[in-house]
């Protein structure tokens, strides 16, 4: 990007010095419109501007001129500019109108707590009215749940319900989320929706961004074409709008997906909220647009850091872009009850703004989840020696977990290669770092606590595309017995196990043209719903009953589900299998062992964990997975091909049950 002309450079730069920082850093949180029924009280942070209006508008459609007013506003210390209202001015509409440099600019609230459609008009609102029945008795249901035993379903809103087969009414709405009593097969035995995320045991449901994002144009009705991810943010601070029945209405988002979150509440879910302050949809952001350059970083020649891909890197690390990320996390915490947040590309941001959020998070209530994509990213910091949450930084981080690529990519190769094979193939270039990660202790962890396993996500291709590519005219049971090994790694490793919405349905991606798609991010809903009879979840119910059971069976045993380092290496050892396509441990559970091996060769192998007069139990192989015994062996165990097995020995009195 090339150097912009309202960018004064010779401002920019003095952004980060100490001086401006000292005095103009704003500590109060009343910024934004501060309702009552009496008066509404605006305040916008500028320092550079030379003047500040408020403008009042009847309607929130930025394609309608409907202004009522326009005041100018008063600077006040710290760079504050204000204006107060005094009347009832409830559900209008308003923007700013900042001139700086002799330049005028329109554009909406960075604070602002609603919006008309599209986002382009703030509006006031009374935050109470929103509340559905009794939202204040409602809690997070797995708040007193440790870290390590929870489930996490990664899921975007509209591909929940997009599909008609889904027997969603609210199709691609928050409400969608909530819907009980929904099926695949019309006769009410297979669910869909929410009874079935609720049925599959996951505790904690990690939505895609839902605030209000900048590329789907809200006044249209539903359009099947039009869809994105949601990284590209517009609001920060306001639900999206397609999301919602009525994007023409500000209070509607906002209730709809208050309703929704307490629907999941009261059916046993946790709701995490994915969120993305490394960057914004563009530079036109209205933050920037009252503080040109502030928010970002650049070079000394105004070229702005890329480090995200996107062009336009936030500087975290100035103190009111870091007090605006603060401050946004917690309101969302507080106003909606969000149960966790994943921060996208984390390692974006300093590791000092992380921790206050973790500050601010532990004074609201216990145990809100945090974590994030800790990749190390080249990015042009606006001061020196500031530490970023990157992997490597964990250990400077208050209780925050980082996804593991070392899982992800030793279970099933690379993600940016999609010929590369993992273990799941038969690859065994990643084996010493497999078994690092089934203890739960990559090399820049020191405990499963910061860990988050996921074999697969909504970036790159599923977990089934990607075993079909780079395994060149494999069939469709030897696909599905990768898959099954996968989860089972990801299942029964320590740390906290993330899934992709419809992996237990070997959810696909392809297009049109029948290609696999990697990068959906702005494909149709053809390519990214979840095609609840297409994707069969009558046909592969042997499958979705597997990732049940697999989740079931670790809820049973908590030695999967241990935090403390040396527990862990007191508890489990390996086995040496001398091959490195067979990985094989014992845990200690009480008065008990469980074996695990994971078998990647697609021959049949004998595993000895005991003799031959030894009795085990089995509780999981290639076909069914749960707390019921399936079968009965002894110490030289017979595994599958491409597959897993889990044993328990037969005790009598605290000794093993032998053969006579």
């Amino acid at each position: 990007m090339s150097k912009s002309k309202r960018y004064n450079m010779e401002i920019v730069n003095k952004y980060s010095t100490k001086e401006f920082e000292d005095k103009y850093t704003y500590t109060e949180n009343d910024l934004g419109a501060n309702w009552t029924k009496d008066k509404t009280v605006f305040k916008i942070w500028s320092p550079v501007a030379e003047k500040m209006s408020l403008n009042l508008y009847r309607t929130g459609n930025a394609t309608e001129d409907t202004l009522i007013s326009s005041q100018e506003m008063k600077l006040e210390d710290k760079g504050v500019w204000t204006a107060c209202v005094k009347e009832d001015i409830k559900n209008v509409y308003y923007t700013y109108t900042s001139v700086i440099d002799g330049v005028s600019s329109e554009f909406c609230d960075p604070y602002a707590k609603a919006c008309g459609v599209n986002g382009k008009r703030a509006m006031v609102i009374n935050l109470e009215e929103t509340n559905p029945d009794n939202w204040d008795k409602d809690s997070n249901p797995n708040e007193k749940l440790p870290l390590c035993e929870s489930f996490i379903y990664e899921l975007h809103t509209r591909d929940f319900s997009a599909d008609k087969s889904s027997d969603i009414k609210n199709r691609g709405k928050f409400l969608g989320l909530a819907e009980t009593g929904t099926t695949v097969d019309g006769e009410g035995k297979i669910k869909s929706g929410l009874d079935h995320i609720k049925e599959l045991g996951i505790t904690h449901l990690h939505l895609l961004p839902f605030y209000d994002y900048a590329t789907i144009d809200e006044s249209k009705e539903y359009d099947s074409k039009e869809y994105n991810w949601g990284y590209d943010p517009l609001n920060y601070n306001v639900p999206e709008g397609s999301y919602s029945t009525n994007p023409f209405d500000g209070d509607v988002r906002i209730r709809e997906l208050k309703e929704t979150i307490k629907e999941l509440h009261e059916n046993g879910i946790s709701v995490i909220m994915d969120v993305v302050y490394n960057h914004t949809y563009n530079e036109d952001f209205c933050f920037n647009k009252a503080v040109p350059g502030y928010f970002y970083r650049m070079d000394k020649d105004g070229v702005m850091s890329d480090g995200s891909a996107c062009g336009n890197d936030t500087a975290s690390e100035r103190s009111m872009v870091s007090k605006y990320f603060v401050d946004s996390v917690l309101y969302w915490a507080k106003e909606y009850h969000i149960d966790g947040f994943r921060f996208d590309l984390v390692g974006l941001i300093d590791v000092d703004t992380i921790n206050k959020i973790r500050e601010g998070l532990d004074k609201i209530r216990p145990n809100i989840m945090m974590y994030g994509e800790g990749w190390t990213l080249n990015t042009k910091l606006t001061k020196k020696n500031v530490l970023l949450a990157t992997q490597k930084n964990v250990d400077k981080l208050n209780n925050f977990a980082m996804f593991s690529d070392n899982i992800r990519d030793a279970i099933k190769g690379s993600v940016f290669e999609e010929d590369e094979k993992g273990f799941i193939s038969g690859d065994t270039e990643g084996y010493d770092e497999l078994k690092k990660s089934i203890l739960g202790l990559p090399d820049w962890s020191s405990t499963p606590n910061e860990v988050v396993n996921y074999t697969s996500c909504h970036d790159n291709y599923t977990l089934f595309d990607k075993i079909h590519l780079c395994n060149e005219g494999i069939s469709f049971e030897q696909a599905v017995k990768q898959n099954l090994l996968a989860i089972s790694i990801v299942m029964l490793s320590q740390g906290i196990p993330l899934m992709h919405a419809g992996e237990e349905m070997l959810r696909t991606k392809e297009d049109e043209n029948g290609e696999y798609v990697s990068d959906s991010v702005r494909s149709s809903d053809y390519v990214n719903s979840i095609k609840w009879d297409n994707l069969k979840k009558k046909e592969y119910y042997d499958v979705y009953e597997y990732y049940k059971g697999l989740i079931a069976f670790r809820k049973a045993h908590k030695v999967f589900m241990m935090s403390d380092a040396k527990e862990i290496k007191k508890k489990i050892s390996f086995i040496d299998t001398d091959d490195e396509k067979v990985i094989a441990y014992k845990l200690i559970e009480d008065d008990k062992e469980i074996y695990v091996i994971f078998n990647a060769d697609d021959k049949e192998r004998d595993v000895k964990i005991g003799s031959e007069n030894d009795v085990f139990k089995c509780y999981i192989n290639d076909k069914k997975a749960g707390n019921s015994e399936l079968e009965s062996c002894n110490g030289v165990v017979s595994v599958k091909g491409t597959s897993c097995k889990v044993l328990i020995p037969v005790l009598n009195n605290g000794s093993r049950i032998s053969y006579n």
